[in-house]
């Protein structure tokens, strides 16, 4: 592919969608000697590595040297041998043990192959064992890996919170006493709800390894993101002091093309121009994909849907048989997590052999399943994350071979406010990764886990935090404790006898769920949490599940369960809902510095929603085919936000545009640049100018619009969805006694996003207005200020005023 980028363009569907091009050179790789002992040399030296990249040696030797250790490189550079070799040191000279956690599965399997094979290098006697321990093996299975007690256990956060630390003192007394690695696979990963529980589970590894005397050390592996050393603070809850960071890639790599495709604009139909609409990303991709195998690049594409990796798979073959390359549509397929693990492993191996030519995937491949390096990767949309993003390019790339990576936007957002700034792409810093560990709305549930797993007493503050004593006298109020005063102080022990880790699951922060259930075969095909199940199972609800179409019959809160059937429709559905926000207290404030009278405060808040109807919207044209109403109950969420008021000169200067706007359209047989030179010389404070609908729809319209971009945005600076945050703007609020924007964790408690966006919220109000300013659509679309989460259906919505708004609260022109 030494002719990408002319290859590109010459492709018969090309009309410009080229937005951005840069090459990375090649980078030769570094090495550095290290002391191995001689069973580790010759087992890498049976696998072709005879010397390590400095980046591996420096992260042993701080490993050996005492501290814990964050490796923070890129794909495919050897992040693995950072853990392999001390852990498998540790277990030749002494016994040593190793915990490692992976957060799914098919990452573990393909670490308990490359280990095992390792290990067997060793030579017999090496004393190093290796097995893994989830949830997939049945149960005589488990006893078997308790009875050879193995020297590295490969696990997962869910297993050690259910199986592991539950059972410490029964099954794993052999294991905890002799614990001297634990390693966090893909860390970064550890964010949100998942990884504030992770948190909490590991501070109760820390007292589970105190109890037996072991006080191991931390390997984390990590992609790039902004703040390694801080995360693993935050998930491991070691001192950051005592972490040392390793982030210089010393790996090499042959030279690899970045290209920015932005699919055409639709000018083939009156209708749609001016709207902001584009062409699909997933045509554009599918036409590069087949384009790319047939012109002899193994190719990989990654895509959001398993449907749509499935359905592409299968129409790429398609297209490929038609030009008549029919073995090359043999060697095409499709690889998500819902495949067994036997499929799964021959589509690896598949591609490793390079027996595959082209595969279609989900986010299952962009963690560490070794699959050797492609020609090129297509990105079927923004991943979401410049981190995600640059994971999977890394997927490209076999020796010093040029690579080829396009990134396909679609129409949301971070899509296309990228596509228009290249240069935030490829030269931001990349984002924090952000987790809570003392959520107050979960802690109090790890709490009663650990006094389950070990009584408590007051030291045990010093694994949690200060809110410790508040939660345990709450919890034994409520009967979850009991205390005992003993000889050797107070104590306090699980009062139940059922399993309180039973009761948590670690990747929600729901103690709720309703079962979605396929009536005509009585099976349950997904479960939703009580808040999300609202709002995708009501009654009338278009539902979709592993390809499949649903709809939603019946929704029964007394059992639990929602009722569905398959269904043909054409269109889908969007709730809407009415909102309010009530601030119980103000935590931190900070002054923009362009407008010090206008304070953006952190705060503790109480969301109450209710879902009052929904809109059907036709899946082809996104127009609406009418409205129904719904009765469900009203919800609240306890969690932190963000806000900050609208001044009265900028609100009346939102409103005077709205009057201009109006006047503009009443003047159409005018002459337009003599009304539109009469109407910006008009007093911005005038009565006419922002009285009257314009000027109330330009304001309300303008503080809703900023709230969606801001929301919008939130994922180019964290770690995270747009969906895990909400927004309120209202035209008054009794809080500040003025307009107010206000932008909220989506999860019980909160998990550190607004906080992270309170201590940067300049930045993200003027990336918001680059945005919203530099959509070339009419009056609001996908790209810029429309959301698919909106309960009002995106109204009403204004971009102008927006854009004044945020470029008056940060003087930016």
């Amino acid at each position: 592919m030494e002719d990408a980028i002319e290859w590109l363009r010459d492709r018969p569907f090309y009309e410009g969608q080229i937005a951005e091009h840069r090459r990375l050179p090649a980078r030769e790789p570094v090495y550095a000697d290290i002391d191995l002992a001689p069973r580790m040399a010759d087992a890498l030296s049976k696998r072709g590595i005879d010397r390590l990249y400095r980046h591996q040696a420096a992260a042993i030797e701080a490993v050996r040297g005492g501290d814990d250790v964050v490796l923070a490189t890129e794909t495919a550079s050897g992040k693995s041998l950072a853990y392999a070799v001390p852990a498998f040191e540790a277990a030749m000279d002494h016994g040593g043990r190793t915990l490692y956690l992976g957060p799914q599965n098919a990452l573990i399997a393909d670490q308990e192959e490359s280990l095992s094979e390792l290990a067997r290098g060793l030579g017999f006697g090496s004393r190093v064992s290796v097995a893994s321990y989830t949830g997939r093996l049945s149960r005589s299975e488990k006893r078997d890996v308790r009875d050879r007690e193995p020297t590295v256990l490969l696990s997962n956060p869910d297993m050690l919170h259910y199986a592991l630390l539950p059972h410490a003192g029964r099954l794993w007394e052999w294991f905890f006493s002799s614990l001297e690695y634990v390693v966090i696979d893909e860390v970064h990963s550890y964010r949100g709800v998942f990884g504030s529980q992770v948190a909490m589970t590991l501070r109760r590894l820390a007292r589970t390894c105190e109890r037996f005397g072991s006080t191991p050390r931390f390997v984390c592996c990590s992609a790039t993101i902004n703040n390694p050393v801080d995360h693993v603070a935050a998930v491991t809850g070691r001192d950051p002091d005592g972490i040392a960071l390793v982030d210089e890639d010393a790996s090499g790599r042959g030279p690899r093309d970045w290209v920015l495709w932005n699919p055409p604009e639709y000018d083939d139909d009156w209708q749609e121009r001016g709207s902001g609409r584009r062409k699909s990303s997933h045509t554009e991709s599918k036409r590069l994909f087949v384009d790319l195998v047939a012109a002899g690049a193994q190719t990989l594409a990654f895509t959001r849907a398993r449907q749509t990796a499935e359905q592409y798979a299968t129409d790429s073959a398609s297209d490929l048989r038609e030009r008549g390359e029919r073995e090359l549509a043999g060697a095409v397929g499709a690889y998500q997590a819902a495949l067994k693990d036997d499929r799964r492993r021959e589509i690896e191996s598949a591609l490793h052999a390079g027996d595959l030519r082209g595969v279609w995937s989900t986010s299952a491949l962009e963690l560490g399943v070794d699959v050797g390096g492609l020609d090129a990767v297509i990105l079927d949309g923004y991943p979401g994350t410049r981190m995600s993003a640059y994971q999977r390019a890394g997927r490209a790339g076999r020796g010093d071979d040029p690579a080829l990576v396009v990134m396909v936007g679609g129409e949301d957002q971070l899509d296309q406010y990228l596509m228009n700034n290249p240069a935030d792409f490829f030269e931001a810093p990349p984002e924090d990764a952000i987790c809570d560990p003392a959520n107050d709305e979960l802690l109090p549930r790890h709490v009663a886990c650990a006094a389950d797993e070990r009584w408590l007493s007051p030291a045990d503050e010093t694994y949690f935090d200060e809110t410790f004593p508040g939660i345990v006298g709450d919890l034994t109020a409520e009967g979850v404790l009991d205390r005992r005063d003993t000889a050797s102080g107070i104590r306090w022990v699980h009062a139940g006898s059922a399993s309180p880790q039973q009761a948590v699951n670690l990747r929600t922060a729901d103690d709720r769920e309703i079962d979605l259930i396929d009536s005509s075969r009585g099976e349950t095909v997904a479960s939703l949490g009580f808040a999300d199940a609202l709002r995708d199972a009501h009654p009338g609800a278009i539902y979709h599940q592993q390809g499949r179409t649903y709809e939603v019959t019946d929704l029964d809160l007394d059992r639990d369960v929602a009722e569905l059937q398959s269904s043909w429709a054409d269109y889908y559905t969007r709730t809407l809902s009415e909102k309010d926000i009530v601030v119980n207290e103000d935590l931190a404030a900070r002054e923009l510095s362009a407008r010090p009278d206008v304070p953006v405060r952190f705060a503790d808040v109480t969301v109450t929603e209710q879902i009052t109807g929904f809109v059907r919207k036709d899946a082809a044209t996104g127009e609406s085919l009418g409205e129904s109403t719904l009765d469900l109950p009203e919800t609240t969420l306890r969690t932190k936000a963000l806000y900050f008021p609208v001044p009265a000169d900028i609100e009346s200067e939102m409103r005077a545009i709205g009057g201009r706007e109006r006047a503009g359209d009443d003047a159409a047989g005018d002459d337009a640049a003599g009304a539109a030179e009469d109407a910006d010389s008009e007093d911005a404070n005038s009565e006419d100018a922002d009285s009257g609908a314009g000027g109330e729809h330009a304001f309300n319209g303008g503080i809703h619009a900023a709230e969606h971009g801001i929301i919008s945005l939130f994922p180019f600076h964290l770690l995270c969805d747009r969906a895990d945050v909400g927004g309120i703007s209202t035209p008054y609020h009794p809080h500040t006694d003025a307009p107010a924007v206000f932008v909220y964790d989506g999860y019980p408690g909160g998990v550190g996003l607004t906080r992270r966006g309170h201590d940067r919220i300049e930045e993200l109000l003027k990336r918001t207005a680059r945005l919203i300013d530099g959509c070339d659509c009419a009056g609001g679309c996908p790209a810029c200020v429309q959301s698919p989460h909106c309960g009002n259906a995106n109204e009403p919505l204004a971009k102008a005023p927006a854009v004044h708004l945020l470029r008056a609260l940060t003087r930016t022109g």
